[in-house]
């Protein structure tokens, strides 16, 4: 099967060089061959692509496969650094961690999804480190719901375009309609649930992250339906977020 690539505007050598790294990244290492005839490309194309990124730290060779390099986890960990909820909602999450004894996530929003930038597992079977820098769709994550409800419409709309309303479960909301009544109902409640609607039998909730008046992230925290139950969430943690997201926010307005 060929290879999508990605189109626009952009310089093509640019455009192929990134197709290589995200097919790479997908297809957990490639050959020269596999990447030439996935992207229609010559192997001496592929291969110089290869020798640079190699150069630069950003592959490996691992006998005849290309893997991506650490080089990659310097740029991400300089990124997630930048961003003002992580710097001052990790110490948060750990707390919240130990308090329920569920999954906390910190969440940010980029190019229409969320993305998990910290998180803790509490008393559950999870890689946290295999979810961290993954991303999600917003319309089936209480805290992808929490920062959806707090963007413009327009923006709103955007990313419903470009992304769908794809079904994860029998739960998720996949009508446009209805997901606009219920992220006015998240805005004027102030928190966001996930009721199976990503994973069946996981229950979440979640808290929008603002910096003065513009939404950063959300702050979640996720469990097995049967301790996370909807009152629960509505209740004890749902007052612990609320005292968190007050800890972050005075965190960010004297830093």
């Amino acid at each position: 099967m060929k290879w999508d690539a990605t189109t626009g505007r952009g310089i093509k050598s640019d455009e192929k060089l990134f197709d290589i790294v995200e097919l790479i990244r997908d297809r957990n290492g490639a050959g020269v061959t596999e990447i030439a005839d996935s992207l229609g490309i010559a192997k001496s194309t592929a291969h110089g692509h290869l020798t640079t990124l190699r150069d630069r730290g950003f592959v490996v060779k691992r006998d005849s496969t290309y893997h991506l390099g650490l080089k990659f986890f310097e740029y991400g960990q300089y990124v997630r650094s930048e961003l003002d909820i992580f710097q001052s909602g990790m110490l948060v999450v750990d707390r919240l961690e130990r308090e329920t004894d569920e999954m906390v996530w910190l969440i940010t929003h980029q190019n229409g999804k969320a993305m998990y930038v910290y998180g803790r597992a509490g008393d559950n079977d999870i890689n946290v480190n295999a979810l961290l820098g993954t991303r999600a769709y917003m319309h089936c994550n209480s805290g992808g719901k929490a920062i959806l409800a707090n963007l413009p419409e327009k923006r709103v709309d955007q990313i419903i375009d470009r992304h769908g309303l794809p079904e994860q479960t029998d739960n998720t909301i996949t009508d446009r309609e209805r997901l606009g009544e219920e992220l006015a109902r998240i805005k004027e409640q102030g928190y966001a649930l996930n009721l199976s609607e990503d994973i069946d039998g996981i229950q979440a909730i979640g808290v929008p992250l603002t910096v003065g008046d513009e939404i950063q992230g959300a702050l979640s925290v996720a469990g097995p339906a049967h301790r996370m139950s909807k009152d629960r969430c509505e209740g004890e943690v749902l007052d612990r977020l609320r005292a968190a997201t007050d800890e972050i926010d005075l965190t960010l307005a004297y830093q």
